[in-house]
């Protein structure tokens, strides 16, 4: 029993000098309080002999890291103002620093030096009450550093934190449940700078990275988001990182010739700042300038901005993480204190930088200015949120309230993973928090170097939001040092500083004062004219291909951005640079090759208001007041015997089929409907049927009249002279042959769709059936045919009697007009309006001024008297032998003829019961009239006749009868006497 007791308290008094005398491996920098925050900051770069080791001897490391260093000293200048906060009350926070020099193996030694007890890292399967000084790892700063690291605090669920790492593949909880960041994934930075190539319209770029596993995993996201985006790689390069010095140097060359020869203008560039310093070096003795795109790496890289002939290498954008401003960090660095009890060899390692050899004192005396004018502090920022983060995570472990934190300190480290992942406060006005993949989504800041005299610094120029998923870029306040005209800012004008005052104003010099104030205004003005024209808004371009303009599109080749560009066709645009394809016009629109955009048609048809129209009402006016006239004329001319010849009643219906006619060419106006094409065609072809059918009326009156004969073949065409009927019937068959074409197939709106290269749609009537349409126009010209040739056949025949010679040029002109008018009308679609409608108003003016303006002329200023008239007549005996050659009689008939010496039969068509005898002009003494030539003696004028004023005795007109039959009556003898032998 008492053995038993003493075994306790031996066992219990070991534990409570195990726990007393706990001692952390060598460290350079350690503050021991309640709870330990474990950092790893590279303050060195290069682990010295690293290929040369041969035994597992101690890291001896070299290349003093400044930005590693003021990064540790934010870390513990956060941890120091939450101790002054007393944020947690009670709990003081340390911190030990370890240094991994920027190598794997190293960091993952370090990492053992913070979790071994007494030197040993004990070996468990159960880590739940595992225990050790440091709670929590801050760091490191690269991923190749990170990722190992965090796969050995797995087996621990150790939380580690790091501000600059930014793997894809550390946002996997599975591999790596304790780690967290405060800055975005690589997935987003990736997709932010395709944004920003995007944004300057660049689509060929190079790509350079480093060959571990932070660069091959933003080269693989890169790659996969520049292809969504359409940007392509025009080479890709990948340096080995665990390469000796001479080794590197070599891949670099090789690399630099890559990008000589390429015509990449774009660099992507994923590596550590000591490899991009090489190759910068390699850049600047090539004399070869890029555009440089930096990852998060060495985006704000001071070794990088501070290196000689940094401007000589063109322009350099990249993205960094959220930054913001340490208050008091400034004055911190100043004066680097060094608290009591607190040991910090990397302070007094970096005081001894600047040390001259043989001279100790200066180095007590640094310049107290250097780390705040020589480093990008704001990059620092990420420091502070990381430690406040866990700060808040303590809290909510420890249960602290506003005066006691009642929670164990020496609690197991995985208990606080569970608390950073709960984590939501605000702190600087902005919200934190971690996401499912323990992330902080705060997105990136765009910068670009610019020049800072034979440096260059790092401004902001833009931001990219992770929500939404969006590059801004402040365009406008970008110079761009890469393109040729960047001359013009070292050319610029300067105006001379002449002080006004000091010009002579003496009156001898007053001409020489003006002169120079005249300089200097011109001089600023050149000046301020070169300054706004500066070319901020000309971006270099990095292009395979040259890029589409809008209204054409992209016809790739083997590479996606390679390819030639086609001209949009008609009915397809686009409105956008490098458009895939053109998009199709959508509906009641249309676009002419190479269009940018598609636009409605131009309706167009005969408006009022057009010239066109304008003339063609104007005829229609002229003609229909010329046919009032005539008729008027007419009427008040009625009893003169032109009038009379030309038949009254014929000649109105003539001048109605006009009028009809002329209506017509009115309803070719205005848009077209179905109803107007039908009234277009049906009202002339009517009208001038009519017309034509009334001509045809006076054309076969006169042929009957003074034309000789067989005399059956006489007595037969007599009986067909009805002009009612001939006119009713001609003008029936047209109506006819309307009804049918309006029937199969009518005229109507022409729907056929314009020509694709014209943006004019012509609304017009459309015949419809073409056969209809040519049978009617066909119609009319084969009665005015007929009428040409009755006309031309008795051409001969004295004009005081006969229409002839009229009717023969308005038929010509009407065919000519209309033959004319069939090709124009077949060949010019889009006229065929204008065409139709002036072929009517030619016909309608042809017989105008070819038959009504002679008669009124002659009727109003004519001197035919009836002398003239028998005189005619006489000289048309005389010529033409009528009796002998077309009368059919023989010389005995003749020779029946008692007292005739020589004479003329004229056989007069009947009588109808529609035309008077004095309508006809023809002195109706029998069906049959013997005109004989008298001596002038025998002829007397009498008053009986009041049409002819001429005696019933006039050996012109009028014949004495004689005793027996006539010449003229025996053929009809005859024939009535051939009748009877036939029926008997």
């Amino acid at each position: 029993m008492w053995l038993r007791l003493l075994s306790l308290v031996l066992w219990a008094t070991f534990v409570q000098v195990s726990q007393t005398n706990v001692k952390i491996s060598p460290r350079k920098a350690f503050m021991d309080r309640d709870v330990i925050i474990g950092i790893l900051s590279s303050v060195h770069s290069t682990v010295d002999n690293l290929q040369g080791r041969v035994r597992p001897e101690e890291f001896t490391c070299s290349n003093f890291d400044q930005i590693s260093f003021v990064r540790m000293l934010a870390a513990i200048y956060t941890i120091d103002s939450i101790n002054e906060a007393n944020f947690l009350p009670g709990v003081r926070l340390g911190y030990a620093v370890y240094d991994p020099c920027a190598d794997a193996t190293k960091a993952l030694h370090s990492v053992e030096q913070m979790l071994s007890t007494n030197g040993s890292l004990p070996v468990m399967d159960d880590y739940s009450e595992f225990r050790p000084k440091v709670k929590v790892i801050l760091g490191a700063r690269y991923s190749l550093l990170t990722i190992p690291v965090a796969k050995l605090l797995s087996v621990y669920l150790f939380p580690q934190i790091s501000t600059t790492s930014s793997a894809v593949v550390l946002s996997d909880k599975l591999k790596f449940p304790g780690f967290f960041r405060v800055i975005p994934s690589d997935v987003y930075q990736t997709q932010a700078l395709v944004q920003l190539i995007r944004h300057f319209k660049w689509n060929w770029v190079g790509l350079v990275s480093m060959d571990d596993d932070y660069g091959r995993g933003v080269h693989q996201s890169f790659l996969k988001d520049a292809e969504e985006a359409g940007v392509c790689v025009a080479y890709e390069k990948i340096i080995p990182h665990y390469l000796g010095h001479a080794e590197s140097k070599k891949r670099i060359k090789e690399m630099a010739r890559k990008i000589q020869l390429s015509d990449a203008q774009v660099v992507m560039v994923v590596l550590r700042p000591e490899l991009v310093e090489m190759l910068f070096e390699e850049m600047i003795r090539s004399n070869t300038t890029r555009v440089w795109i930096a990852s998060d790496v060495w985006s704000r890289s001071a070794l990088v901005a501070k290196m000689k002939d940094i401007n000589k290498v063109g322009d350099i954008l990249g993205f960094s993480f959220i930054s913001g401003k340490i208050t008091g960090f400034e004055q911190y660095l100043q004066n680097l204190p060094i608290r009591p009890g607190v040991t910090n060899e990397f302070i007094e390692e970096y005081k001894q930088l600047n040390c001259t050899p043989g001279s100790p004192e200066v180095c007590s005396k640094p310049n107290a200015d250097y780390l705040v004018k020589n480093t990008d502090l704001p990059v620092v920022y990420g420091e502070r949120v990381a430690i406040w983060s866990i700060a808040h995570a303590l809290k909510e472990q420890l249960g602290c309230n506003e005066t006691f934190c009642p929670g164990d300190t020496n609690f197991p480290p995985f208990e606080l993973r569970e608390k950073l992942q709960k984590v939501n406060f605000i702190l600087d006005g902005k919200r934190k928090f971690f996401d499912k993949k323990g992330d902080f989504e705060d997105g990136y800041d765009v910068i670009m170097w610019v020049p800072d005299g034979e440096h260059r610094r790092a401004e902001v120029k833009g931001s990219f939001t992770i929500q939404p998923r969006e590059v801004v870029v402040n365009s406008h306040d970008i110079i761009w040092t890469s393109t040729p005209n960047n001359t013009v800012c070292t050319n610029t004008i300067q105006p001379r500083r002449q002080s006004l005052v000091h010009l002579p104003f003496h009156c001898s010099y007053t001409i020489l004062a003006v002169v120079h104030i005249i300089l200097y205004i011109i001089t600023l003005y050149q000046y301020y004219a070169n300054v706004t024209s500066l070319p901020t808004q000309q971006i270099p371009v990095s292009r395979c291909s040259p890029s589409c303009n809008p209204g054409s599109s992209k016809k790739v080749s083997n590479v996606s951005c390679c390819y030639s560009c086609t001209p949009c066709d008609e009915g397809s645009y686009s409105d956008r640079y490098d458009e895939d394809d053109c998009h199709p016009c959508p509906n009641d629109t249309w676009s002419l090759k190479g269009w940018t955009k598609c636009e409605p048609r131009t309706v167009k048809y005969l408006q009022w208001s057009g010239p066109y129209p304008i003339a063609l009402l104007v005829g229609v006016g002229v003609g229909l007041l010329l046919l009032i006239t005539v008729f008027v004329f007419f009427i008040v001319y009625r009893n003169t015997l032109l009038i009379k010849s030309a038949n009254l009643l014929m000649s109105c219906f003539m001048m109605v089929g006009l009028a009809v006619s002329f209506g017509s060419v009115v309803l070719f106006m205005d848009e077209p409907s179905i109803h107007l094409c039908r009234a277009q065609q049906t009202m002339y072809a009517l009208g001038f049927t009519l017309c034509v059918s009334c001509i045809l009326v006076k054309a076969f009156r006169t042929f009957l009249a003074f034309m000789a004969f067989d005399p059956v073949r006489h007595h037969r065409l007599n009986k067909l002279y009805k002009p009612l009927i001939i006119m009713v019937l001609a003008t029936s068959v047209q109506g006819l042959v309307c009804v049918f074409w309006l029937i199969y197939d009518t005229p109507n709106v022409d729907q056929t769709p314009p020509s694709n290269q014209s943006m004019i749609h012509v609304l017009q009537c459309s015949e419809g059936s073409s056969v209809g349409f040519g049978v009617m126009h066909g119609y009319i010209a084969l009665l005015a045919l007929i009428c040409f040739l009755l006309a031309f056949k008795g051409r001969k025949v004295p004009h005081d009697f006969s229409e002839t010679g009229i009717i023969i040029f308005s038929m010509l002109i009407h065919l000519f007009v209309w033959l004319c008018f069939i090709p124009i009308y077949i060949t010019k679609n889009e006229s065929r309006p204008i065409v139709q409608a002036s072929a009517i108003l030619v016909s309608n003016y042809g017989i105008i001024f070819c038959y009504f303006i002679p008669k009124c002329y002659r009727a109003i200023w004519g001197k035919n008297t009836t002398e003239q008239i028998r005189a005619s007549l006489r000289k048309f005996s005389e010529t033409t032998n009528l009796a002998s050659v077309d009368s059919g009689l023989s010389s005995q008939d003749l020779e029946m003829d008692p007292g005739s010496r020589r004479s003329v039969s004229f056989a007069l068509p009947p009588f109808t019961s529609s035309e008077s005898l004095t309508d006809s002009g023809f002195l109706p003494t029998s069906r049959h009239l013997s005109l004989t030539s008298a001596s002038p003696q025998s002829i007397s004028p009498s008053a009986e006749d009041p049409s002819f004023n001429l005696s019933h005795a006039d050996s012109v007109f009028g014949i004495t009868a004689p005793e027996g039959p006539t010449a003229l009556e025996r053929p009809d003898m005859a024939i009535r006497q051939r009748r009877r032998s036939r029926s008997m």
